[in-house]
């Protein structure tokens, strides 16, 4: 049997869900108060990631590393505050690029998008120590929008930003791999497209960056639920609202959409709605899942009582990560209900697979049931992954250290609409080609 890292389905998977947002110099929709801009693969040769001296198993072992490795991203440490630039959070290996705009006249800026982090920063001249990036520098001094955040400044107490020995309010952002960016907390117009501009947004202007960035982009753009998040900012020009809807895999042609505003409200037959779990750490899209079905099997969850939530929803994370009670039973009912011989992952990363070609693998139905009565069919075709030899549960037990994620397979075919004001995440089934 051949090793998983050569399989041609992980290849496609490998391709499709590690994804780049692009926002366009000019807006694919728009009305009133909503817009769209375009999604695509991060592989894709349209990508400023694609790398073609790479073969396809190279691309999908990054892959899968990169999806492991975005767990320690919510873990949380004592250190980390909602409120606090001071924190230590592991950055995402760049799933997600977004064009945007900083400052008049507005210069373009490709930074990592990142659903899991609240400040939008970018690599700023003068520079004390910045890593290597293709595109120039930003320089502050040629915006005529640009100003520093004053000590004073209630955007500065708020964030609990530093001003030892200086009048401007300073940032420090730790990653726990080491990298870090430090300089002045500002306020300058952000750009998506070439007419949505947002005046007085808060950004970090670093000045000191390290660490392990790719030098194809500029910083990080927090797309988080904290405070100080982009989306949080524009909550009131977007009335909080953004989607997306992610290709399916096996479509790597098809584009998707980011969608923000009235674009993004999600309505008509086959909604459901959960609410967003309250707790600590509010950065992180949280919800709760109650129970997951296997065909007639049920198996519920005893950490949905807890407070906070149970698991994380994230764009960026390629497999799911069920909370540990919850896991044990779903594999067991898996087991109870496709009458084929267990094989083991000879790459020992899938943890249940099947002596079955994934062209005639049959998926009992399996619906994640969060709370407020929000049954979310899982799409068949990504629930499972294969070749012509092997299917594999495209699921992972959490662990006791580690939270609980709801990955962007288990979201295939599913338009996905996050409200941050009145805290709810929406689930739609849908042809996401053609969404």
């Amino acid at each position: 049997m051949a090793p998983l890292h050569s399989l041609p389905y992980l290849v496609a998977l490998a391709a499709a869900f590690s994804i780049v947002i692009l926002c366009s110099l000019s807006l694919i929709e728009a009305s009133n108060d909503g817009f769209s801009v375009e999604l695509m693969h991060r592989d894709s040769p349209k990508s400023p990631f694609y790398d073609p001296s790479e073969t396809p198993q190279q691309r999908l072992a990054n892959a899968l590393r990169r999806s492991i490795n975005r767990v320690n991203h919510f873990r949380p440490t004592s250190s980390f505050s909602t409120n606090a630039l001071d924190s230590k959070i592991i950055p995402n290996g760049g799933e997600y690029l977004m064009q945007y705009a900083v400052g008049t006249p507005p210069v373009q800026v490709l930074g990592i998008a990142d659903t899991g982090s609240d400040l939008t920063w970018l690599q700023c001249t003068p520079c004390t120590d910045c890593y290597k990036q293709i595109d120039p520098i930003f320089d502050p001094a040629k915006s005529s929008t640009y100003k520093k955040v004053p000590c004073s400044a209630p955007q500065c107490t708020a964030i609990s930003g530093r001003c030892v020995g200086s009048n401007n309010c300073l940032y420090i952002i730790s990653y726990g791999d080491g990298s870090s960016s430090g300089g002045d907390l500002a306020l300058d117009t952000v750009t998506l497209g070439s007419t949505a501009r947002f005046p007085q947004t808060i950004i970090g202007c670093g000045h000191d960056n390290t660490g392990r960035f790719s030098n194809k982009g500029s910083g990080i753009v927090g797309l988080g639920g904290g405070a100080i998040s982009l989306v949080s900012q524009l909550s009131t020009s977007i009335a909080g609202k953004f989607s997306y809807c992610l290709v399916p895999f096996d479509k790597p042609d098809a584009t998707s959409k980011l969608n923000f505003g009235t674009n993004a409200v999600l309505s008509g037959p086959g909604t459901v709605t959960t609410p967003l779990a309250t707790g600590e750490y509010d950065v992180y899209y949280t919800l709760t899942l109650e129970a997951i079905s296997v065909g007639p099997t049920k198996i519920t969850s005893t950490s949905a009582k807890a407070e906070g939530g149970n698991i994380v929803i994230d764009s960026g994370t390629t497999l799911t990560l069920l909370p540990s009670d919850l896991y044990t039973g779903f594999a067991e009912a898996l087991k109870a209900q496709i009458k084929l011989a267990v094989v083991d992952d000879p790459n020992k990363t899938f943890k249940l697979c099947f002596d079955s070609p994934q062209s005639t693998f049959k998926v009992p139905t399996i619906i994640a049931h969060f709370t407020g009565g929000a049954d979310v069919t899982l799409s068949a075709p990504y629930t499972f992954v294969g070749d012509e030899t092997i299917s594999c549960m495209a699921f992972l037990p959490a662990g006791d250290d580690s939270i609980a994620i709801f990955g962007n397979l288990a979201q295939a075919d599913q338009l996905v609409g996050y409200d941050i004001v009145k805290k709810t995440v929406s689930f739609k089934p849908t042809d996401c080609t053609k969404a």
